[in-house]
């Protein structure tokens, strides 16, 4: 029955992760014939010292995302977990941001954030007259932002079924010993959710080592090298320095950083040891 699963999986996954490995041994530019060159490839990108800027901005991003996102996603998954009416209406003001690509939101962004055409230059406010994306300080920030915008609202949905399927009789008998909303949430929420955290977590930490095409729209790596993370120096190896070789070796560099993330993330929660959480079972 896996049969079918595992050879689409072996094909479309294990097979093009094979062929970078070995693409990051050779030296080619996209169109001639690969030629074999040895550890050139790592050794020119181990000495580079704007890939372990790339990587330092690859890190910042996924903690500085991480705290943004896992509160935000984690209250309002909570919050859309009851059954009243009218959360079911902010729901789908929320959970907008899911419904646009990337590619839309980091150009409908960079307009609205352009000093001289957008928000700045139309409603004349003091604190929006500023060069947000032109700005090596600013513009990461931006980004953070803006990326943390568009997955929140994914986040929330897994926050929300996992709140939905805590029973009910856990909070009748903290209500009936005393305790208020606060309480129940930090001693029977939380610790319910907590595979449901594992999960988000490397879910999120795995989406900002991807994160490409918004940041490419929004800034193209820039200001100077202000938000060119792995991914973007990947591509920008790959296609506009037409090094594949090279792109290759920082790709393999990301794959091993997201399965280190997420092994030591399982192995701090524990997850590997997961249990149902449900009644009866």
């Amino acid at each position: 029955m896996l049969a079918p699963a595992m050879a689409f999986f072996a094909f479309f996954g294990l097979v093009p992760l094979v062929g970078t490995l070995v693409l990051s041994f050779f030296d080619w530019n996209g169109l001639g014939t690969p030629a074999f060159s040895g550890l050139d490839n790592w050794t020119s990108v181990l000495q580079q010292s704007s890939m372990y800027h790339a990587l330092w901005l690859t890190i910042l991003m996924c903690i500085a995302t991480f705290v943004v996102q896992f509160p935000l996603s984690l209250l309002i998954g909570v919050f859309m977990a009851g059954r009243q009416r009218y959360r079911a209406v902010l729901a789908v003001l929320y959970f907008l941001p899911l419904l646009f690509s990337a590619t839309a939101i980091g150009i409908a962004f960079k307009n609205l954030l352009d000093p001289n055409f957008g928000l700045s230059n139309a409603l004349h406010f003091g604190l929006l007259q500023q060069d947000w994306l032109g700005s090596p300080t600013l513009a990461f920030w931006v980004v953070i932002a803006v990326v943390s915008w568009c997955f929140i609202p994914f986040h929330s949905l897994l926050y929300q079924a996992g709140a939905r399927q805590i029973p009910q009789s856990l909070y009748e008998a903290a209500q009936l010993d005393g305790a208020g909303r606060v309480r129940c949430f930090f001693s029977i929420t939380l610790p319910q959710l907590k595979y449901t955290i594992v999960t988000s977590t490397t879910l999120m930490i795995v989406g900002t080592l991807t994160a490409f095409d918004l940041i490419y729209v929004m800034t193209n790596g820039g200001p100077g090298d202000a938000t060119r993370i792995l991914p973007v120096d990947m591509y920008l190896q790959g296609f506009k320095s037409n090094d594949m070789g090279v792109a290759s070796v920082i790709a393999v560099i990301l794959i091993v950083l997201g399965l280190t993330f997420s092994l030591v993330l399982n192995r701090l929660s524990g997850s590997d040891r997961m249990e149902s959480q449900m009644e009866g079972m």
